[in-house]
């Protein structure tokens, strides 16, 4: 390892760890383990990047090809953006910033430094995006504009939060009230979307709130997309006397890691006990039919438990893209 990649990883990992900036002797090995650290954060941050890149030209692409020439509108934050936007004739790019910076400075503070600095970035790029690259009007199509508005819109939120990042900030006051008054975040982000909708129907009249209504839902589905994948993954529990079969068939036949517990069965008012084997292993949706199938080939009376699972890492679970 020469020289000036012992001092970048000195000064970038070692120091850090140890939160110290006096020169210490470090061995080969914390050398070669920082270095991998360093490569995993290089990795993560060139992704990062080039996911948040996509999102800001994608969810310009959604403002000026089809919402602002048409006045129509989203919820949340850019929704706020767009409506002010639309009243007053204000340019987005400089609305775009205005709004979202309150949503920034509590992010410092709910999330993190990371998140907030990547955020503010985000955006600064988008408002940049917005004031210096024209795009072309797709369509007038009311409903043309609502559904593919929405669909690049949500894409760019999506991939911007895929880089770790928002361009969007009111998700972020929807944590922040979530912990404040105990309600849901899901519940927030509805309560603040019926109130811009209320205002779009009042200032912008019914018909043009309605479209934007398609927008909201069009971008959320979208986000949802790009952030949780077609490949929803499923924990399954499997219960059954026939533990080590249907063990070898989640292996050989599902081409799926596989845990087992040890654990014991219970039933009846006196809790009557017995040793047995509790099979945990971790599916895409798409696979599920064909694993209950297999399942009911081997023991049709398996007890089988299944739960939706929001990530995986690592495994024999195929990774999803973007990730």
């Amino acid at each position: 390892m020469n020289a000036f990649l012992k001092k970048v990883i000195t000064r970038t990992i070692l120091r850090q760890k140890e939160r110290t900036t006096a020169i210490q002797a470090y061995s080969s090995f914390a050398f070669a383990k920082a270095y991998r650290e360093l490569r995993v954060v290089l990795k993560r941050s060139v992704k990062d990047v080039i996911l948040i890149s996509i999102g800001i030209f994608s969810a310009a692409f959604g403002f000026k090809g089809f919402l602002l020439t048409n006045r129509f509108i989203d919820g949340g934050a850019t929704g706020i953006s767009l409506l002010i936007s639309v009243l007053t004739e204000i340019p987005l790019y400089l609305l775009i910033i205005g709004v979202n910076i309150p949503f920034i400075v509590l992010a410092f503070y709910v999330v993190g430094k990371q998140f907030a600095i990547k955020t503010a970035l985000a955006i600064t790029g988008l408002s940049f995006v917005l004031a210096t690259i024209s795009f072309p009007n797709v369509t007038n199509d009311n409903l043309l504009v609502a559904i593919f508005g929405g669909f690049f819109l949500g894409g760019g939120i999506g991939f911007a939060i895929r880089g770790g990042a928002v361009i969007d900030g009111t998700e972020v006051l929807a944590i922040y009230l979530s912990r404040k008054f105990g309600t849901t975040i899901g519940d927030i982000i509805i309560a603040i979307n019926v109130l811009i909708f209320g205002a779009a129907a009042h200032f912008l009249g019914v018909e043009i709130a309605l479209y934007s209504m398609i927008t909201y839902l069009a971008a959320s589905k979208t986000l949802d997309f790009i952030v949780e994948g077609i490949e929803e993954y499923i924990g399954v529990t499997i219960v059954s006397s026939h533990s080590e079969e249907i063990r070898q068939m989640i292996i050989q036949i599902m081409g799926r890691g596989v845990t087992v517990y040890s654990g014991k069965s219970g039933y009846g008012k006196r809790g009557e006990t017995r040793n047995t084997e509790i099979i945990y292993t971790v599916i895409t949706r798409l696979e599920l039919s064909k694993l209950t199938t297999e399942i009911e080939k081997i023991e049709p009376d398996a007890f089988v438990v299944m739960n939706i699972v929001k990530d995986t890492k690592g495994g024999m679970i195929k990774r999803r893209p973007l990730h």
